[in-house]
This record gives structure tokens, sequence and C-alpha cells, in this order.
């Protein structure tokens, strides 16, 4: 198998190590250039089909880990997701999105890959009718693809934007105070990123049924308060937590279009967030990751200064 990753960034670089420790050939595309040591590299806008469909060429899977910054999604998105469809109908690849929940909305919980999609913003809309585009070209026989969708990640290389990443562990590791989106002694399901490319990987392995979604096991269902105390007890500091209040969220929106969407979002974090992966334990025999595992590698990485 030869694999095309679309997107450098935390997910299409944990994405690209993982076939390539199955020993695939693995090709990452971005527009920089960048990519992870060991793949080849090559520069290219995703949302060009004529560069895409050259990139893509002999590879038998493209997976879309890209993102477009979170103001920018209704624009930007549905012309890459074009050019994913007729890049991968002119070369027989089959395509594998990377993806999340915010489709199912304010959902009845846990989320399951059967829940109604009923999205509750503009971001929601965009992840509906993107995998809607996916599914009617599978459906058409013009692909194959699969979307995996996985609530917020955290582990090595999780960085400022993620909401267990570089922003909760940096201060509560320095026992300082972490400022967290929401609520943060709510349960919240965590996809750990070396299971989120497992599922990748075996998705685009599966022999059965094309057109689906799998979820991502979370390894996690903990609220960030409870991750808190964990982490202080652990590695023996005394950080803390408090959630930012939705109205200063809000009035800082007004001002900077990244926080203005993520203020849309936050109900992600007003309310228990929980996601059900039971297929995707049953039907690729892809599980989590130990709690006590993930949580060491991940306090590990931002303890060594962060390694590529």
């Amino acid at each position: 198998m030869s694999v095309l990753v679309l997107g450098a960034g935390p997910v299409g670089s944990t994405v690209a190590r993982a076939f390539l420790d199955r020993g695939e050939q693995v090709t990452v595309a971005t527009r920089s250039g960048t990519a992870p040591e060991g793949v080849t590299s090559v520069r290219l806008d995703a949302a060009d089909v004529d560069a895409l469909t050259r990139a893509a060429s002999g590879h038998s899977t493209v997976a879309v880990c890209t993102n477009p910054p979170y103001n920018t999604w209704r624009r930007d998105w549905p012309p890459i997701i074009e050019s994913v469809i007729g890049a991968a109908r002119s070369t027989g690849a089959n395509i594998v999105m990377i993806g999340n929940l915010y489709s199912y909305g304010m959902a009845t919980m846990p989320m399951r890959e059967s829940s109604p999609e009923e999205p509750a913003e503009s971001k929601g809309e965009v992840r509906r009718d993107l995998w809607a585009a996916l599914r009617a070209a599978t459906e058409r026989g013009d692909v194959q693809a699969v979307e995996v969708r996985a609530s917020d990640y955290f582990g090595p290389g999780a960085a400022g934007e993620a909401h267990l990443g570089t922003r909760f562990f940096d201060p509560i590791l320095a026992n300082k105070r972490s400022w967290a989106i929401g609520n943060p002694a709510l349960p919240h399901s965590w996809a750990y990123l070396p299971d989120l490319a497992r599922t990748v990987v075996a998705a685009s392995e599966y022999r059965g049924d094309w057109g689906r979604v799998w979820h991502v096991p979370a390894a996690s269902n903990l609220s960030r308060t409870e991750i808190c105390r964990i982490v202080n007890a652990r590695y023996g500091v005394r950080g803390s937590i408090s959630g930012i209040p939705s109205l200063v969220l809000k009035g800082v929106g007004t001002f900077n279009p990244i926080l203005r969407e993520v203020s849309k979002s936050s109900y992600q974090f007003l309310a228990p967030f929980l996601s059900d992966a039971t297929e995707t334990e049953s039907m690729l025999d892809v599980g989590a990751t130990a709690w006590e595992r993930a949580l060491d590698d991940t306090v590990a990485y931002y303890r060594s200064g962060r390694p590529a």
C-alpha cells in the first residue's frame, strides 16, 4: 500500500508515522512542503484538482488530515473535498477523511456512528455537508470513502489549538493555572492521537462496506478538572484549572475571528460530550490505549521540549 496524506499538523504527522511504521510508502502533501522525517513531501494546494491528481497517482489511499482555519471552513472546505473526490475518481485511490463530532450538534450522549446529524452551528453544518458529498460519491460508485471521526485529541504533538494540548499541560506542569473553554468539571471524550492514527490505518484496510463513519475509541472520558487532579498527583505538580467565562470568550470573539468560532462550538464543553466507538472496536479491532500510558507519554512529550 502507498498512502498520500494531506496535511502535516498533529493529526497528519501522526497518521503518516503510523503508515510508515507498517512499512508503507508515504507521501505528505502540504502548501509549504513540510513533512515528518522518512516520508516523501510534495507541495500543493489541496483544492487544485490537477495537482492533487498528479500527487495521488500510484497511491492506494488518500488520507485527508488537512484542516483550514475555523473561520474559513465554509469557504475553503468545499473546493478541497471536490478536488479530493476528483483526484480519487481519476486515480482509483480510496479516501479516508479525518473528521470530528461537530455534525452531531447537541446530541443524545454518547454519540454513535448512527446518531442523527443535527449541527448546532455553522462548522457542524460544513462537516455534515462534506461527509454528505463523500458518501454520495461513494454511493454513485465514483470513489470509495469513509470518515474517521474523533472527539478532541491529545497526545504527543497536540499543540496550542487542542483543548487538551499545550494550553492545558504547560501551565499545569509549571504549577500554574490553565484556562479552559467551557466548564472544565464536565466529562468529555478524549482521543489519543496514536489511537486516531491506528483507526485511520485500520479503516483504510477494511474489506467491508465503504461510505460509512468510524469513531475513534476514547482513551478517557474524564473531565479536565479530574485530569488536572491526576496530573498533579501523578507527576508531583500543583497546577489548577478554571473555565473562561462565556461572556468573556464571546467578547474577545468580537475582535478575533478564530475565538468567535471557538465560542460558537463551546456548547461541547457546557454539557457532557461523549462518544461511543463500539463498532470500531469490534469491526476494526482497534481499542483505546490505556489511559495511564497515554498520559505518561503525553506528559513526557511536554516535559522534553516537544521533540519532532
